[in-house]
């Protein structure tokens, strides 16, 4: 059986770890330039080296002894290591938090920078046509991107599937990476701060293991911070959540050696659905966190399960 995946996040990857042990034929296409998505790292040059920021997923915990058991393979291959200041369950990805999604990809067939712009049923199948003019045919698609980005290709060749994933609706998140050239003199490597409040989350990137010794911060703004100002220039994003981190921190931070921003815009979704869908008759199935929670973790179980439905089938 011949697979094709769009999306090769962690939904999408998990998914086609399990289909390829049961010698199913798997292709993976990702708008993205490599593996990450919002497990990414984005990397500056500054005057004192390059520095590197986990932008997006912050740390990894396990709930359920599927992903707990996951975690310890990842950390055997050093992979991922502890975290102590996100608590004592904090995983991170090491050199780098994409470190797993990389090892992951290497089994695959990843086609990086190709975003599937239409999906049309054939007699036995899918064709599948990408943005750089290739058609695709296939015995099965599966869908790991988020619920909105779903919704379009699912439009109108299942509507049961369309109508499900445009039920879900996502909060965008802001993110602003900051370097410094000294510490920014404030203790704790961590700062919760709330959805409303202009920074939900501040930390200390550098405190991470193998992240170098230069001072970088990774500043995530709350859901209805980011709501409210989506569409500002990336500038006063930069300023104004470097305010509001200086006066959280009550530091005097010292201008930046490197300042970069990213909007997520689905970030959380609002109300996870119940679980993994699988359109036997179609042929096509749908997975991600956005499926089952808002965590890496929720992630890789979605994929897992809709391959178990999938090879059920």
């Amino acid at each position: 059986m011949k697979l094709c995946i769009v999306g090769a996040g962690m939904a999408g990857l998990a998914c086609a770890e399990a289909l390829s042990k049961a010698q199913m034929d798997v292709i993976l296409f990702d708008k993205g330039r490599g593996p990450g998505g919002r497990m990414a790292t984005r990397r500056l040059a500054t005057a004192l080296g390059e520095v590197s920021f986990d932008h997006g997923a912050q740390y990894l915990s396990a709930s359920s002894p599927g992903f707990q058991s996951q975690l310890e393979v990842w950390s055997k291959q050093g992979l991922v290591v502890r975290w102590p200041p996100a608590g004592t369950e904090a995983w991170v990805g090491c050199p780098s938090m994409n470190a797993p999604l990389k090892a992951m990809a290497q089994a695959f067939d990843v086609q990086w920078g190709v975003r599937v712009e239409t999906l049309s049923p054939l007699a036995s199948g899918w064709k599948v046509q990408t943005d750089d003019g290739r058609l695709h045919e296939t015995d099965a698609v599966v869908l790991a991107v988020p619920a909105e980005q779903a919704a379009v290709l699912l439009t109108p060749q299942a509507a049961a599937l369309s109508a499900r994933a445009s039920t879900v609706v996502s909060d965008p998140c802001w993110t602003v990476m900051l370097a410094f050239d000294r510490p920014v003199p404030f203790e704790p490597d961590i700062i919760r701060g709330g959805e409303t409040h202009p920074v939900s989350w501040a930390a200390r990137n550098s405190s991470k293991l193998k992240r170098g010794s230069i001072e970088t911060w990774v500043i995530q703004a709350g859901s209805e911070w980011s709501k409210r100002h989506l569409d500002h220039p990336a500038a006063f994003i930069e300023q104004a959540l470097m305010e509001a981190f200086a006066s959280l921190t009550g530091c005097r931070l010292s201008p930046p050696i490197a300042c970069s921003s990213h909007r997520w815009l689905y970030a959380h979704a609002r109300q996870p659905g119940v679980g993994p869908m699988w359109d036997k008759a179609r042929s096509l199935g749908l997975c991600g966190d956005w499926l089952v929670g808002s965590r890496v973790e929720d992630a890789w179980l979605s994929g897992k399960q809709l391959a178990d439905m999938i090879l059920d089938d």
